[in-house]
């Protein structure tokens, strides 16, 4: 895999632009990923979502947008967006594989989620994740994100974080 930088000054073990190309719900890499995203949440508490449980048609455009980033023709990274109502969007099912973490293709797909949203005319963005993801929880506070009270019935706080960010014309 050869890792190319996202400005000429930046080192490559820092920052990488990956190709992020729309998927169905349901295609091979954007499942491979998900399950993966799974089998960590598995890891760390002993129960996770199974992503199979989520419609596919939720990440149909207009409505939705499920992305998938490569690097070099290797599917590294994934994430969808899906309206809730007609100003509020939801992140579902953002990962990065363990090789291609560190580089900035979490926030890379964030901001095209975030852009698609705003596209749609939504003026906020939700998300969870979980307390021991740090370097998801960091990655959402330096983008904006802010805690808030869980949205989904019957998380239990003490393992999940919900956060909110307000989006605008001059967001993402």
């Amino acid at each position: 895999m050869t890792f190319v930088p996202t400005a000429p000054d930046a080192p490559a073990e820092i920052c990488l632009t990956p190709s992020v190309t729309a998927a169905p719900y349901d295609h091979p890499d954007a499942r491979r990923l998900t399950q993966a995203l799974r089998a960590e949440q598995l890891g760390l508490y002993g129960f996770a979502d199974d992503p199979d449980t989520t419609p596919e048609a939720d990440f149909d455009p207009p409505r939705g947008l499920f992305l998938i980033a490569h690097l070099d023709q290797e599917a590294v990274g994934c994430g969808g967006v899906r309206l809730l109502d007609e100003h509020t969007a939801e992140i579902k099912r953002m990962y990065v594989s363990g090789e291609a973490r560190g580089h900035g293709i979490g926030r890379y797909l964030l901001e095209h989620l975030e852009r698609h949203a705003v596209s749609r005319g939504v003026t906020r963005i939700m998300l969870e994740t979980g307390r021991r993801n740090t370097a998801a929880l960091a990655l959402y506070r330096r983008t904006g994100y802010l805690p808030c009270p869980s949205y989904v019935a019957g998380r239990d706080h003490r393992v999940n974080r919900a956060m909110i960010k307000p989006l605008g014309s001059s967001s993402p």
